[in-house]
């Protein structure tokens, strides 16, 4: 495994649909809580290093429904409350901090993300957040595709089940970056 090198001028975290709409659904194989732990110590270190920090929230009545064979909510159900869509109130946030919000899986298409990354010079991003195999997969390829380097904190994000977040995490990841867990993002913010 490489060591892990973050240059903060030039990182972003991307943290994706940490809200209150996904907040109580069952997850694995971290907990909501865990990812939340983790996501706000890696907020911390890297916001202390100069690092932009981005929350992604997914604007849950306005996502796109296409026919589809498991649609993720019945598209006949009423839409959900606004505050399923507002991030939670845990989240080590700042003024300074980036809000995208997103209307598909992905957090570029039809979002200004990255415009307002290549403003800042970002090069890396370091990203986590809810589900690993949708919002965190969908944003981490379209990055790969336009070129940033990413390095994915694995246990701060988490999914369905522990076989979809491991069959991201050890066969997807590792090809479009460098997988790594918060412990070893915060050494690598030390050295």
């Amino acid at each position: 495994m490489t060591p892990l090198d973050l240059a903060p001028a030039s990182t972003a975290l991307i943290l994706i649909d940490l809200q209150n709409g996904i907040a109580g659904l069952p997850l694995a194989p971290h907990s909501f809580s865990t990812v939340l732990e983790n996501s706000n110590k890696v907020t911390a270190a890297l916001r202390d290093k100069g690092a932009t920090i981005v929350y992604v929230r997914v604007a849950i009545a306005e996502i796109l429904h296409l026919p589809v064979d498991a649609p993720s909510r019945d598209p006949q159900a009423p839409p959900p409350p606004l505050e399923a869509s507002e991030l939670i109130d845990a989240l080590d946030r700042k003024p300074t901090d980036l809000v995208i919000t997103k209307r598909h899986w992905g957090a570029f298409y039809g979002t200004e993300l990255d415009q307002q990354l290549r403003r800042r010079g970002i090069k890396t991003i370091v990203i986590g957040g809810i589900a690993t195999n949708f919002g965190v997969e969908s944003t981490a390829r379209t990055a790969f595709d336009r070129g940033y380097e990413i390095v994915f904190v694995e246990d701060a994000m988490t999914t369905v089940s522990p076989e979809a977040q491991q069959f991201a995490i050890q066969t997807i990841f590792p090809r479009m970056g460098r997988v790594r867990n918060t412990k070893a993002v915060l050494a690598a913010l030390q050295s």
